[in-house]
């Protein structure tokens, strides 16, 4: 076990070599390998998505504060049952299969607001509607799935978390990144969530190649 080596150095050395450690064994682990690609990407968008959802609202719906209020509390009320039905999905269908749904989503949900102009608030709260049925669910299950992927043997559940948390982390400034980039190159923030959708089709491609330990029901 790739663990069972000890870390020397300070705090931050021994941070990245503990990181570099996981990577180490998920490369010998082909479907844990393969999630890790898949959620890299698709988190890039869940998480770019939620954090700029209210920014795209100010300044293309040309939304007020209190409508965004609104907005962020129908994402979060939406969340509570979305995760419900995810979960139950996850059961009847499996992790993988009920992830892929929500990711078809999130294209959906990138492509809508390319669409979405000035004063078209209706529209965008619907769209909100659907990023909070989403949005607890993909973070749960990626977690799930994640957790069903590390080897049963393993004895340091916490590194494989931390390396989880820091992918989680890089997507967020890759994505909000691109993000920026885009809407520097284009002048429009639509075409920045267009854009994010191609990383929703990507992870979904690699996930779907992702087969779940045959011992552990997906």
């Amino acid at each position: 076990n790739v663990f069972n080596r000890k870390v020397n150095g300070n705090y931050i050395s021994k941070g990245i070599d503990e990181l570099k450690l996981v990577w180490n064994q998920a490369s010998e682990l082909p479907n844990l390998k393969k999630f890790l690609y898949a959620f890299g990407l698709y988190s890039l968008g869940v998480q770019t998505v939620m954090y700029l959802a209210t920014i795209f609202g100010e300044d293309v719906v040309n939304m007020k504060m209190d409508e965004l209020i609104i907005l962020v509390l129908i994402i979060q009320l939406i969340a509570i049952p979305g995760a419900y039905f995810f979960s139950y999905l996850s059961l009847k269908k499996g992790n993988v299969n009920a992830l892929l749904l929500s990711l078809l989503i999130w294209v959906g949900v990138c492509i809508a607001a390319f669409f979405i102009q000035e004063g078209m608030k209706t529209e965008y709260y619907i769209i909100g509607l659907f990023v909070g049925l989403i949005m607890g669910g993909v973070q749960s299950l990626s977690r799930s799935t994640y957790s069903k992927l590390i080897p049963e043997n393993t004895k340091d559940h916490a590194s494989f978390f931390s390396f989880y948390e820091t992918l989680e982390k890089i997507s967020i400034a890759l994505g909000t990144f691109v993000y920026v980039a885009v809407l520097q190159l284009t002048g429009k923030m639509n075409n920045s969530a267009l854009v994010l959708g191609i990383f929703f089709v990507i992870g979904a491609i690699i996930l779907k190649r992702v087969k779940m330990p045959s011992t552990k029901k997906d």
